[in-house]
């Protein structure tokens, strides 16, 4: 049984960082296609930021591009989402998914969920 459990969330002021951690069970994460994606209240949860299986790359959604960054810890099977320079506009339930490949910025790509964890920034 595959389980995804996200952690970091939390309330903090605009301009501070978070990081975000999203620990796998039952599923290797350097095998997979693992993702970030944000739903705030009232919108359709989109896609934030994704590594690709083994080596390879990171993508990211233009409004994160040079304040989030993706990454992967082998050996705990866990990814991560660091979250710099934050705005109150990256406010969200923000979850983590892992899939087999496709269109790494489409929900329908990714078979497992985490529970999500919410982050709230204020001005």
């Amino acid at each position: 049984q595959v389980q995804l459990v996200e952690s970091g969330g939390g309330l903090l002021q605009a301009g501070g960082s978070l990081r975000l951690s999203c620990a796998a069970s039952g599923r290797t994460v350097s095998r997979y296609a693992m993702a970030w994606f944000r739903q705030a209240p009232g919108k359709e949860r989109g896609f934030v930021a994704a590594i690709s299986s083994f080596s390879g790359p990171t993508y990211y959604t233009d409004s994160v591009k040079g304040r989030f960054t993706i990454s992967r810890d082998n050996a705990k099977n866990t990814v991560y989402l660091q979250m710099d320079s934050l705005k109150p506009e990256d406010t969200a339930v923000y979850y983590c998914a892992s899939g087999d490949g496709g269109n790494l910025y489409n929900t329908g790509s990714y078979a497992y969920w985490g529970q999500g964890t919410q982050v709230t920034v204020f001005s």
